[in-house]
């Protein structure tokens, strides 16, 4: 199965370059920002579980260490939180740098793209609100056709189908015969399955 989702991942990765490479006009995504990586929930499924623990396994002990001791410290403020929609730094995030960037999830790869969301509403990544991707066309929560034009890109700022419901399928499953299995944020995941 997981042969089969790195079959998935390759061919997701491919999408994703040209989407990117498409609205480079708008991206401002650079190594140790790391903003993605600060406030979330972070939707896994199963399979993209097993697939972040292969990389996990594959750190150094004092590395794994460290992840372990933020999984613990993430699941005790989860517990002191009031928050229905709980958000978090991921664990994974090492001096502002995926430990495992390689295994990382799909909501991962496509975050700094604006998504095509339910209802065809646009969905702007929230960085873009912090002076990052897509900033330099907005205006008042909307693309503004004059910072567009003034910028004269190749491409004009594009939304994607990009959803991590969409890419986790049975479209997908039945395309590449894999089974994404359940869904719930990352550190559901680390505290039912454990890292250690």
């Amino acid at each position: 199965m997981i042969q089969n989702y790195i079959v998935f991942l390759e061919y997701l990765n491919n999408k994703l370059e040209g989407f990117f490479n498409s609205q480079k006009d708008y991206i401002f995504c650079k190594k140790g920002c790391a903003k993605c990586c600060k406030n979330a929930q972070f939707p896994y499924s199963f399979l993209e579980l097993q697939y972040l623990l292969k990389g996990y396994l594959q750190l150094d002990k004092e590395t794994r260490d460290i992840i372990s001791q933020k999984v613990d410290k993430i699941k005790e403020d989860k517990i002191k939180s009031k928050e229905d929609l709980f958000r978090y730094e991921c664990p994974f995030l090492i001096n502002n740098e995926c430990s495992v960037y390689n295994y990382r999830g799909i909501v991962c790869r496509t975050f700094g793209l604006m998504e095509n969301a339910d209802n065809n509403i646009i969905k702007t990544p929230f960085c873009c609100y912090e002076g990052l991707n897509y900033s330099n066309v907005m205006d008042n929560n909307e693309i503004s056709e004059d910072k567009v034009n003034k910028i004269n890109p190749k491409n004009k700022p594009l939304a994607f189908n990009i959803n991590h419901n969409l890419l986790t399928s049975e479209d997908f499953e039945r395309g590449f015969n894999i089974k994404f299995g359940e869904k719930k944020p990352l550190i559901d995941w680390l505290t039912n399955e454990g890292i250690k």
